[in-house]
């Protein structure tokens, strides 16, 4: 089955050029995670009733906006059961490949076999480069975040602050977030092992609230008062700037199955990508592909 997808061709440089599918055993181990998850859950094939639960698993970008649509789904239909689950992009998409769950969340493209998937685009997502409110940064070039998550600049010192160690925190091998951030901003280079490797978008920002050396990188769409968001090379990440592409940082939230969605798969899919489901999706900080 040749790749597809619903509302949004590739464009702008969102391609990846290295493939990011799990070490088998991993796989493996993701596989029987997710798939015990949507058992309990009650995950079911598209040919049962559109009564019977629904298992979206993937990105923890995604994770966050996708609990919100299935909430407000489920509120607007009571016979309805949409579960969620974190675990990554790639194991999301090794999930939906395999059938432990209907639906595959990720914050990157997909690569290689993955491709024979049915993608649909759901909204447009920034990567912010995020620091601490104390920090007086507000602006950084992006051959200094290179540089920094490099490990070429390990001093605030290097970008005109008062000299202290720089904090650098990274999302895990695997994250859709962590290898969008590699293409886009490393090109070939690679994320220093010195970085704290964090699990989550979360728990960057847990981290980055609390220290004011740190710096990280997160969904530009989970910025809030607690951490404070860079403009890069004089753009912030504004939903107008991410919109039309001024800000570079810049990759498409997707949903893939390995076919065609139908039954109560096709009924969510159809609300995400509604005016109603859109309007969520802008609400909550996203661009919508409507």
């Amino acid at each position: 089955m040749s790749n597809s997808t619903y509302a949004l061709t590739k464009s702008q440089g969102f391609g990846l050029a290295k493939t990011s599918e799990p070490p088998r055993p991993v796989a493996a181990l993701l596989l029987f995670l997710l798939g015990a998850l949507c058992i309990i859950c009650g995950c079911s094939s598209a040919s049962e009733p559109v009564s019977r639960p629904l298992c979206l698993a993937g990105s923890t970008s995604v994770q966050p906006f996708a609990e919100k649509l299935a909430e407000i789904y489920m509120h607007r239909h009571p016979g309805a059961r949409v579960d969620v689950q974190g675990g990554g992009s790639s194991a999301g998409i090794y999930a939906a490949t395999h059938g432990a769950a209907d639906l595959g969340a990720s914050s990157r493209e997909l690569l290689g076999e993955e491709k024979k998937l049915v993608e649909i685009p759901i909204a447009y997502d920034g990567i912010a480069v995020i620091v601490h409110p104390s920090n007086p940064l507000t602006n950084i070039s992006l051959a200094d975040i290179r540089k920094i998550f490099s490990g070429q600049e390990t001093n605030w010192q290097a970008l005109g602050l008062p000299s202290h160690p720089i904090d650098l925190i990274t999302r895990e091998e695997g994250s859709g977030t962590r290898e969008a951030f590699e293409h886009l901003v490393m090109a070939k280079g690679e994320i220093t092992p010195a970085a704290l490797v964090q699990d989550s978008n979360g728990s960057v920002r847990e981290i980055v609230a609390g220290d004011p050396h740190s710096i990280g990188y997160i969904s530009a769409g989970l910025v809030d008062h607690r951490v404070k968001g860079l403009a890069i090379d004089g753009v912030l990440p504004t939903r107008d700037n991410i919109k039309n592409h001024t800000y570079k940082l810049v990759r498409r939230f997707l949903l893939v199955a390995r076919a065609a969605p139908t039954g109560s798969c096709q009924a969510f899919v159809d609300f995400v990508l509604g005016p109603d489901g859109q309007k969520i999706l802008e609400t909550e900080g996203l661009v919508g592909v409507k």
